[in-house]
């Protein structure tokens, strides 16, 4: 067993603390010490229920933010490990530490506070080395102190206030008058929670964005600016300021402009999004808020009289995990639809892979982590981010194996207690796959086995009748549909019948358990898993084929999946191609589909050899489509195809997000076909890489790069009459092959490629 290198440390808290609905001010601790010899070596371990910051002697350690991540804090909590010798001193030291609410004890979602807990607390440990020989730890015990400061409130959904007036001084160093301070409490918890090191990368600040423009609105009250910084992202601000000591500057947030030119924040639901300084009235100013987050493009600032000077910089938050991928062509506006891809991403990844960073909810959703994880791994490096959520996962998988619709579990609602239905609670076992895929991590398989299974006995065991999972005879939840469909149903699940969907999803899922298990070792597993998918698919045909050989429902994503999945024989696949193509031109050459339909249309659509109503598709600029947003100033994905449109303006705002990932998952595609950098599912990891480009649509060139550990995966092509020009790079420790457009020719074909840079010159064959 490891020892635990918190060991002889107590969780402590404030005294005070607030309630269901009402936010307490973070505490600050601190703790004095004394050396009496130079430090050879110093570690701190350090985590909390919140977020903390921590200081020594004054200095900040580490640039983690929000730390140390949000889990289910009854089942898992990360620590982290810094080194701060050269941060300690001979004689007499102090250390001090911030606790926000965080997503511990703060607002998640709709619901009241304290979803997990009452008050934040601190669980600390420093092991100094001395240059004596001796060692000497600080713990957090009951020799702690504790006081309010200048942060009046902090949340992740209603934002910071921070009075300068009340600023502590010199808090955190040594020989600091700490008598008005509290002693701390020793907490009890009512769980016990492993501790584990940190696994995934911190959240940070990775980015300034200066404004673009500052648009000044008369009101009797005083001016009111907006400031548009030209990017939708999620973060906050740093402001610069010079007013009269009492003045209060007051920050609303918001996605998108109303008519008349004020910020639209119907859509934020009950989330205020809003920060306010109070000045000290000094000379210039600077603060940027702690423990708070929002999702926005602009910034309504008030408070501010005509002579007092004023600035702000957008301060970008995420995950630190490193840009991976690049995609371009000659299309301007695909070019723009793989920034917002890019961005939306970025602003949802935040420790966990949440669906929106603007109102009061900020989940885990499942279901789109799971439709978007191909592009996300595309995008950015998200190996160690994936395997801590899916340890999330697994803390989250309930008694019975049921997989809750939103990760990491919390105890606010009802309907996140169980099943989340198909496609959603399938992240379990389709998102480390995928990660094993893009990353050749066979260890993430194999910590999830035993999970996977159990949560598949639990859908055969009490969400089918017959193997047709989401039966309508079965009580309860049968999922989300094909979520926010446009086809015609008048209800965000869409029109595709939800057994449908779930019958073709526990074929997949099976499909899959069946290679894992195989992978693995488990041939006995792997052969139950492949005989029941067999019976699944013949369950699937029975219920959803006609006699025709076509799908009995007539919708965008029943045909899609049935082709995805390969459900339908092998003679009727051709016809059921056709007759999406129908479907598609019925709805005057539009997608209809939602969550669950869109990420495989064009795949399926390409591989069933209608290639150029893909990038029909795919380059539509018209209402519904993925350029439409991009006309339309888009800077991320938008929530609903219909977030806002020309005739009716802005969607119903009680769920109306401007940057939502999940409609991004044609990202994968964008890399995969139309630039062509593909992986082998036989050779995980991009050992051997499949160089796929598919050109079509008004595309003249196209290009990805993809880096990979040993190096960057590269291709670009360009199109000139019938001659296709490729350049290729094959990094170390991988081989290649190119696979080309039917119809065009080069000698020798389907040749290996080992590292290096090639090019090529194909013929298109009259």
């Amino acid at each position: 067993m490891i020892e635990n290198p918190l060991r002889g440390s107590q969780w402590i808290g404030s005294p005070n603390f607030g309630g269901p609905r009402t936010s307490e001010p973070p505490p600050h601790f601190r703790k004095e010490f004394h050396l009496d010899s130079p430090a050879k070596r110093a570690t701190l371990y350090v985590t909390a229920l919140g977020v903390y910051e921590c200081e020594i002697n004054g200095q900040r350690i580490g640039d983690d933010v929000f730390a140390p991540g949000w889990t289910d804090y009854h089942k898992t909590v990360y620590f982290q490990t810094f080194e701060i010798e050269p941060l300690l001193k001979v004689g007499d030291n102090a250390i001090g530490a911030i606790l926000g609410e965080g997503w511990y004890c703060g607002y998640i979602a709709w619901e009241n506070r304290q979803g997990y807990g009452d008050r934040p607390k601190l669980l600390l440990r420093l092991v100094i080395e001395l240059a004596d020989g001796s060692h000497q730890e600080v713990v957090s015990d009951t020799s702690w102190k504790t006081r309010t400061g200048p942060i009046l409130e902090a949340g992740f959904l209603m934002g910071e206030a921070y009075d300068a007036r009340r600023e502590l001084g010199a808090w955190s160093h040594p020989s600091y008058d700490e008598s008005a301070w509290q002693s701390v409490e020793i907490l009890k918890l009512g769980s016990d929670p492993q501790l584990l090191p940190q696994i995934g990368p911190s959240i940070r600040r990775m980015g300034e964005i200066k404004p673009i423009a500052v648009h000044k609105i008369a009101y009797w009250r005083g001016p009111i600016f907006i400031y548009d910084l030209g990017q939708n992202f999620a973060g906050r601000v740093r402001i610069k300021v010079r007013a009269a000591e009492g003045r209060t500057v007051r920050l609303r947030h918001a996605e998108m402009l109303n008519p008349d030119g004020g910020i639209f924040t119907e859509n934020l639901r009950q989330a205020r999004a809003d920060d306010s300084y109070v000045c000290v009235g000094n000379d210039e100013e600077s603060w940027e808020p702690r423990f708070t987050f929002h999702g926005f493009r602009y910034v309504e600032v008030t408070g501010l009289l005509r002579d007092d000077f004023f600035e702000l910089v957008g301060i970008v938050l995420h995950s630190d995990m490193g840009e991976t991928g690049h995609f371009a062509c000659s299309n301007p506006l695909l070019n723009q639809l793989q920034s917002n891809i890019l961005w939306s991403q970025k602003s949802n990844f935040l420790d966990v892979p949440t669906d929106c960073p603007q109102r009061d909810e900020r989940l885990g959703w499942t279901g789109d982590a799971q439709v978007f994880i191909r592009t996300a791994c595309f995008n950015m490096d998200g190996q160690a981010f994936f395997r801590k959520w899916m340890q999330d996962v697994r803390d989250g998988q309930q008694p019975n194996g049921a997989i809750p619709c939103v990760i990491p579990h919390i105890n606010i609602h009802k309907v996140f207690d169980d099943d989340g239905g198909p496609a959603w609670s399938d992240a379990t076992i389709i998102c480390p796959w995928t990660i094993y895929l893009c990353y050749g991590d066979i260890m993430i398989l194999k910590e999830h086995y035993s999970s996977m299974q159990r949560y598949h006995e639990f859908l055969l065991k009490h969400r089918c009748i017959g193997l047709i999972r989401s039966h309508p005879d079965i009580e309860g939840w049968l999922g989300y549909g094909d979520w926010l469909a446009l086809d015609g149903s008048g209800d965000d699940r869409g029109s595709t019948p939800p057994d449908l969907i779930g019958t073709a999803f526990l074929a997949f899922i099976t499909e899959l358990l069946a290679r894992i298990a195989r992978i693995l070792g488990q041939d006995e597993d792997g052969q139950r898993y492949s005989n029941l998918h067999h019976e699944i698919r013949d369950a699937f045909r029975d219920r959803f084929i006609g006699p025709d050989g076509l799908m009995l429902s007539k919708t965008q994503t029943s045909t899609v999946l049935a082709l995805q999945f390969n459900l339908l024989t092998e003679n009727s696949r051709a016809a059921a191609a056709e007759e999406l193509i129908s479907l598609i031109e019925k709805n005057a050459w539009h997608l209809g589909t939602g969550f669950v339909g869109t990420p495989y249309l064009l795949g399926v659509l390409e591989e069933s050899g209608h290639l150029e109503t893909a990038y029909r598709l795919l380059e539509q600029e018209t209402f519904p489509s993925w350029l439409f947003p991009v006309k339309n100033g888009a800077t991320t994905i938008w929530e609903r195809w219909d977030a806002w449109t020309v005739e009716n303006g802005f969607q119903n705002p009680s769920m109306n997000s401007f940057n939502h990932y999940a409609y991004g998952a044609v990202g994968a595609w964008m890399y995969s076909r139309v630039a062509g950098i593909e992986l082998d599912l036989e050779n995980p990891g991009y050992r051997h890489i499949i160089f796929r480009p598919r050109p079509g649509g008004t595309l003249t060139w196209a290009e990805g790069r993809l880096k990979l550990k040993a190096g960057y995966v590269g291709i670009r092509w360009e199109m000139k009459e019938d001659m296709l020009s490729l350049s290729l790079t094959v990094p170390i420790g991988s081989c290649a092959t190119l696979d080309l457009p039917e119809g065009y020719l080069l000698e020798p074909a389907n040749q290996r490629l080992e590292p290096g840079n090639y090019t090529f010159t194909a013929v298109r064959q009259q």
